[in-house]
């Protein structure tokens, strides 16, 4: 077995300060100069640091950066800005003065940590733009993340190992997507910050495709979940489902069908008759939990065969690691602050009703149907296939749960806390993604009827899903 020592923050930094090839500026703003410091520290950093800058005041941060249209400060607009800006500064000035062979970085952050008074979210943007080859044309790096830390000087200190890091990978590790994130958190923790969103860009990163670093994260419990929007492309998931209201299908969506589109549909009306419509966003999730109880290899072209599959539907996706319904609506409700609708069928809600599921919890099912229910949330019925006569379609009538259940049950549905969608397609409420799947590997006919045609065309050309 292989083993790959982990180097300190502090040794990572010297090895950067020692590489006479690579000469850099930073600009930090929210959690001090962390970064710069873990190269000051380190010894040699003149060999390294071009420059170093913070610009706290509002004022003069637009001086040089200009207003950000979104009005924030703590933003990847702010980010990329102040990338821009200082790269392209730097460049320009010192080119031709640096001996030849030079590779160019700027290093960038906008961070919110923990401020004296204690409010407020604690994140932050983190960003590297480089060459990773002299002369060559410029490749990002760009993180999101979410500091857990109690303390200010913890999350500054969490940061200025994280930058770091971001720097040494930049220079070291660009050749192994899967090195290339696993070393983002050396001598961090998920304790500590999470990081929910990555992307990359330009020659450094030529063939590596971005969505596969975001699988990388929750494969690795870096964070609990990443998002692709409807057209497939990885953002940031505060940004675009703060104070939204919300439809959320989980599956497999292997592949998606006209049951899942129509689910989706139904369930989006239901929530338009006390929502603005134009404001309600509907989501498809997809889990690793059960893969990653199981093992840890995951296949990755496979899950981005269903993002793509979906985003051809222009379904916005959420790939997770939660293995309830309960764990995911704690996850999405401090984000969205809105109502929640989750689409399930029978079977689903016979699981979630299931008293021995909570038997080796701290909770029990008080807890985990309050988590659940207790916040702005509902469950949208979708029927469903009996296994034993597929002509027959599921309701809430045929959902079992222990008898000592009974009063709790009638009140959630009394409440309209689980409430049946009605004007479905009765056709479509019959197919199952397992049938399908079936159909495909035998080389039968008649799968085609059962999926979107967009669908159809992507399983086609792609050749997917067949042994």
């Amino acid at each position: 077995m292989d083993f790959c020592q982990i180097l300190s923050s502090k040794q990572k930094a010297l090895q950067i300060n020692l590489d006479n090839k690579v000469y850099g500026s930073f600009a930090e703003i929210g959690a001090g100069q962390e970064v710069a410091r873990e190269f000051f520290r380190a010894g040699g950093a003149a060999g390294t640091v071009a420059k170093t800058m913070s610009a706290y005041d509002m004022k003069i941060s637009d001086a040089i950066y200009g207003v950000e249209a979104s009005g924030r400060y703590v933003s990847q607009g702010r980010l990329h800005t102040m990338l821009e800006t200082e790269f392209s500064k730097m460049y320009k000035r010192l080119k031709d003065q640096r001996e030849e062979g030079t590779k160019f970085f700027c290093f960038a952050d906008t961070v919110a940590a923990k401020s004296y008074s204690g409010r407020g979210e604690c994140h932050g943007w983190l960003g590297v733009r480089f060459q990773h080859e002299a002369g060559a044309a410029p490749s990002d790096l760009i993180l999101h993340v979410n500091m857990l830390d109690q303390e200010n000087l913890q999350q500054q200190e969490a940061i200025g190992f994280l930058g770091v890091n971001m720097i040494h990978s930049c220079f070291y590790n660009t050749n192994d997507s899967s090195h290339l994130v696993s070393s983002l958190m050396d001598n961090l923790s998920a304790s500590r910050l999470r990081i929910d969103m990555i992307d990359v860009r330009g020659p450094a990163f030529d063939g590596v495709d971005p969505r596969i670093l975001s699988l990388e994260l929750v494969k690795r419990k870096f964070t609990s979940a990443v998002m692709f929007d409807e057209n497939g492309k990885v953002v940031q998931i505060k940004d675009y489902l703060y104070r939204k209201p919300l439809v959320v299908l989980r599956g497999s969506f292997r592949p998606p069908t006209k049951g899942n589109v129509d689910a989706l549909k139904v369930g989006r009306e239901l929530l338009c008759t006390s929502e603005k419509c134009e404001n309600v966003v509907t989501l498809s999730e997809i889990s690793m939990s059960k893969l990653l109880s199981r093992s840890s290899s995951i296949d990755n072209a496979d899950f981005l065969a269903r993002v793509d599959l979906l985003a051809k539907i222009k379904q916005k996706v959420l790939i997770t690691n939660f293995a309830s319904y309960f764990e995911l609506n704690q996850f999405l409700q401090p984000i969205a602050k809105n109502q929640i609708a989750f689409i399930t069928n029978t079977y689903n809600l016979n699981e979630i009703l299931n008293i021995k599921h909570y038997e080796n919890t701290s909770f029990g099912i008080l807890g985990g149907l309050g988590e659940l229910f207790g916040l702005n949330t509902k469950l949208y019925l979708y029927p469903c296939a009996d296994d034993n006569d597929s002509k027959k379609r599921l309701s809430f009538a045929d959902v079992t749960y222990d008898s000592s259940l009974e009063f709790l049950v009638k009140y959630l549905r009394e409440n309209k806390l689980i409430v049946d969608l009605e004007g479905y397609d009765h056709d479509a409420s019959g197919i199952w993604s397992r049938t399908v799947i079936e159909m495909i590997e035998k080389d039968e006919s008649g799968w085609e009827n059962m999926l979107p045609e967009e669908v159809v065309e992507l399983v086609k050309s792609n050749n997917l899903f067949k042994n």
